[in-house]
């Protein structure tokens, strides 16, 4: 054998070498990351191109690379990927995980309402993920013979949703959980059903619990507290401090209140002084709230929150302060209050806008 053909050979030998081991490379990195079956829920958010679909899946270990997932879905020609929310877990391979992400069925089918959202935020959530509108969410909250019918259908919808002050009359009744439709083409009725009976699972538990407090103001409360606090600890602290605010006659001077009053998500812009001193139910911090709740909730509150609100920590406290990392601090008085303010200033702790 000549000794050109037994260099031919010996790079033939390397290229096989190498395709099969990048091949076998390839493979590798489309099997599972782990055999845990725990589900992970991770959102394609609408528009997402292959390397933003790739990225959000790593940073959840669903893959192993995110390049070999682009070149996968390259390879297969993939471009039907669906926004929405899925529920994966570490032990499906990439395979598995695209054809469950570009199955048209899956679009819009799972919707994912998240705790503490407001009304607001709940018709877009709607609107994105269904054939629904905006409009028609505040269209059928507008409907008074619907929202007649569901007081007469659910025991925990009472007549306190019709005040005439109330932005939304099932604000804070719409349960957040995951929820699995058909279709994009589900009814806005069919949501709210799904979310009241959700809701209905909660509170029945609690029903021998709530002493003299209505469904109403517990729901109420709740809300306030599921902006206002993270942990159960905390929450079941700060309706303690609510609950003692309106035992002595006090205003709660909550400023989330204040925010929904103006109808503004933004918690990071600071409130302008007109805004705080004006008049409006729901506004905590404004005249006229001595000793009182808002006239209904601000969001919808996380099973936490409710808890916390029917089974509040029995405390002293009267003023509680966050600090820009979302550590709560608990005073009795208002010059612990001011002092804990400037503490909090002098450590670069406080939330500066």
């Amino acid at each position: 054998m000549s000794k050109n053909l037994k260099i031919i050979i010996g790079i033939v030998f390397l290229f096989i070498s190498l395709v099969i081991l990048l091949f076998s490379y390839y493979i590798f990195q489309l099997t599972p990351t782990s055999s845990k079956e725990d589900m992970v829920q991770i959102e394609i958010p609408k528009g997402a191109s292959g390397s933003k679909v790739a990225n959000i899946l790593k940073e959840n270990n669903l893959i192993r690379s995110e390049l070999i997932f682009r070149v996968y879905i390259k390879i297969h020609n993939t471009n039907n990927i669906n926004y929405g929310i899925y529920d994966l877990n570490e032990a499906m391979g990439v395979k598995q995980i695209v054809e469950i992400i570009t199955d048209a069925k899956a679009s819009g089918n799972t919707i994912l309402f998240r705790e503490g959202l407001n009304m607001w935020n709940i018709a877009k959530v709607i609107s994105e993920y269904t054939n629904n509108t905006e409009e028609d969410v505040y269209a059928l909250l507008d409907d008074e013979e619907y929202i007649d019918g569901l007081i007469n259908d659910y025991w925990f919808i009472t007549e306190d949703i019709k005040a005439k002050d109330i932005y939304y009359p099932l604000e804070g009744y719409l349960a957040p959980n995951t929820y699995q439709f058909a279709d994009r083409n589900v009814s806005v009725e069919v949501i709210f059903e799904s979310m009241l009976n959700q809701m209905g699972k909660v509170l029945t538990p609690y029903k021998d619990k709530l002493g003299n407090h209505t469904i109403h103001e517990v729901l109420t409360l709740a809300s306030m507290i599921e902006a206002e606090g993270k942990t159960l600890e905390d929450r079941k602290n700060i309706a303690g401090v609510f609950y003692n605010r309106l035992a002595i006659g006090d205003s709660l001077g909550s400023d989330v209140t204040t925010y929904y009053a103006i109808k503004l998500d933004n918690y990071a812009s600071p409130l302008k002084t007109i805004e705080i001193n004006t008049y409006n139910p729901y506004n905590t911090r404004g005249p006229r709230m001595a000793g009182l709740l808002p006239v209904g909730p601000i969001c919808s509150p996380s099973e936490s929150s409710i808890v916390a609100a029917i089974e509040p920590i029995d405390n002293d406290y009267l003023f509680f302060v966050a600090d820009k990392n979302g550590k709560i601090y608990f005073m009795k008085t208002y010059a612990e209050h001011n002092a804990k303010i400037k503490e909090l200033k002098a450590k670069k702790l406080w939330c500066e806008f």
